[in-house]
């Protein structure tokens, strides 16, 4: 039988990791593409690669290295976590690109680069979106702007590519990804009781890539979060 293959980006931490352990657990081979490919163990099955999401050449070799023929699954997750860039005034363009570089020009790049073997394998892309696509706080600018042009790349993609390849997006809301201390209040805050876990991504991602009849959709996994109602005291 031939194992399904998967190209995952910021894959050594957080979401990306879970994805990836998940893909591995259910015997994918699985190219983890990071950074910083350190914090990844050896398993049979993975292949590890450092890519920078901001540099097309280096897409284009950690692609190569891969050495997939097919890729069943692509998903678009690299790019900095931290959404708060300051000030507008004071945010630089070098500053803008550190979010919409490795998000939105960097899910486009791997995305051209995987085609002929998305398309060979008539797979499926998932993008890393956020629920701050969606709304907002103050000073998340580029992060925001990144993670809602990620929302129309999809649309667009999955109108572009199809029927060879269906393209969707997850906007996870608050994923407590360093495993830190929360308070009850903090899980209060979400209609599900609690504040997500990098696992729940990962479910949501094995289902996009098995959904034959999903394509162009962004599936919001944040406990309800977003549908509720806050008021001031």
């Amino acid at each position: 039988m031939v194992k399904r293959t998967a190209i995952v980006t910021g894959a050594a931490r957080g979401i990306g990791r879970a994805v990836t352990e998940m893909l591995l657990d259910k015997g994918w081979q699985v190219a983890a593409l990071d950074l910083d490919i350190g914090p990844l163990d050896p398993r049979e099955g993975l292949r590890a690669i450092r890519c920078d999401l901001a540099r097309e050449d280096v897409i284009r070799a950690a692609v190569a290295e891969a050495g997939f023929d097919r890729v069943d699954l692509l998903v678009n997750n690299g790019g900095p976590a931290d959404p708060h860039c300051g000030p507008l005034e004071e945010l630089s363009l070098e500053r803008w690109n550190d979010w919409v570089a490795p998000h939105l020009t960097g899910s486009f790049l791997m995305t051209r680069e995987c085609l002929p073997g998305l398309r060979a394998a008539r797979g499926a892309v998932v993008n890393i979106a956020s629920t701050r696509a969606l709304q907002s706080e103050p000073d998340t600018y580029a992060y925001a702007a990144a993670k809602g042009g990620v929302v129309a790349l999809t649309h667009a993609m999955a109108v572009g590519l199809g029927p060879d390849v269906r393209v969707n997006a997850i906007a996870p809301g608050w994923i407590n990804s360093a495993g830190a201390e929360l308070s009850a209040a903090d899980h209060a805050q979400h209609p599900a009781g609690r504040v997500g876990e990098p696992a729940d991504i990962a479910e949501a991602v094995l289902y996009l890539a098995g959904a034959g009849f999903v394509t162009g959709q962004v599936l919001v996994v944040d406990g309800g979060m977003t549908r509720k109602m806050i008021y001031a005291d």
